[in-house]
């Protein structure tokens, strides 16, 4: 891995698009080309109003300021200062034995993040969990999130409707796995805000095993999830298949390979650089180019997945494909 930083870079008006996956940016970009879709998704959130979120936390956690949670409150202003936040959204820190966080709301989103994490982070993973919450704030992720959770609350009433069960479980399953993609862009934000990837690997392997890693090791830890993604046969891969589709949150071992790639791919340190989207060039985003890096990275992805049913699909691939001629 990439030698750490002492002192992290300050990432001068850093777009959310720079942290992004290809796959969740396509979706938030073509999702906010479509005119008046924002505004009528939070016509219909109003029915759940966005005061009575911030006072459930507001009367039953803490909220984290200069006067509580005070070391949490200088972690969090200082991930804000890495990734140029002037305003970072309110934190609260609330009873859960969970290692957990959270950012709801629509207009004003909150960040949440449980109380085993203050516990059991140490200072650099509980930063990187910062990042990571300040990464959805930024980037919108709470407006779709919420989205998906009504859709949820909704499959049962519209079972009745010929085909409407079935065209709204197509929908969910989408925001499914935009929502998977949304943690691996999260995740690339709490590492800009730690600069140093060990430490997201390390909180990774703590959320897969709990707060102790004087037993675990990092690379046995990746080792794992290469298994995971090609070990088995065709069994396996139907069983994943299964699993995780209806998973907000890819394993813990998926998010630390994506991670880990994202860096030996080279845009983590390209990043760092100063080779990154800026805010100042949000309004020229392109749907056609943003849906094209989208279909670039599953195109790659299937080339490089070592799942044994992504693999038999290649060879099937690779034979009914005629050979190009040179």
């Amino acid at each position: 891995m990439p030698e750490t930083r002492r002192d992290p870079v300050i990432l001068r008006g850093i777009s959310s698009r720079a942290w992004e996956h290809p796959a969740d940016r396509g979706a938030l970009v073509a999702l906010r080309e479509l005119k008046g879709f924002d505004v009528v998704l939070r016509k219909l959130f109003s029915l759940l109003p966005e005061r009575a979120i911030r006072l459930q936390y507001l009367g039953g956690s803490v909220r984290v300021d200069r006067h509580q949670y005070q070391s949490v409150h200088n972690a969090y202003l200082s991930v804000a200062s890495v990734l140029d936040v002037p305003e970072p959204p309110e934190l609260y820190v609330t009873q859960d034995p969970y290692l957990n966080g959270m950012t709801i709301g629509l207009d004003k989103p909150i960040i949440v993040i449980n109380s085993a994490a203050v516990s059991q982070f140490d200072e650099a993973e509980l930063r990187f969990l910062l990042g990571h919450e300040l990464g959805h704030a930024q980037s919108g992720h709470a407006l779709y999130k919420t989205m998906l959770s009504v859709l949820l609350a909704l499959t049962g009433s519209v079972s009745w409707i010929p085909g409407g069960a079935i065209g709204l479980r197509l929908l969910i399953a989408a925001l499914y796995e935009w929502d998977r993609k949304s943690e691996l862009s999260a995740d690339r934000a709490g590492l800009l805000a730690v600069q140093n990837p060990t430490v997201g690997i390390r909180q990774l392997a703590k959320l897969a095993g709990g707060g102790d890693l004087s037993e675990i090791d990092i690379a046995a830890f990746l080792e794992q999830a290469k298994e995971f993604e090609g070990g088995g046969d065709l069994r396996e891969s139907f069983l994943k298949i299964l699993m995780i589709s209806h998973r907000t949150h890819d394993f813990p071992v998926e998010r630390a390979a994506a991670l880990n790639r994202w860096v030996t791919d080279g845009e983590y340190q390209d990043t760092l650089a100063g080779n990154y989207a800026r805010r100042e060039d949000d309004g020229d985003t392109n749907l056609t180019e943003e849906a094209k890096s989208a279909a670039r990275h599953y195109r790659d992805e299937f080339n490089r997945s070592e799942d044994p049913l992504t693999k038999t699909l290649r060879k099937l691939k690779e034979r009914v494909t005629p050979p190009s001629d040179n």
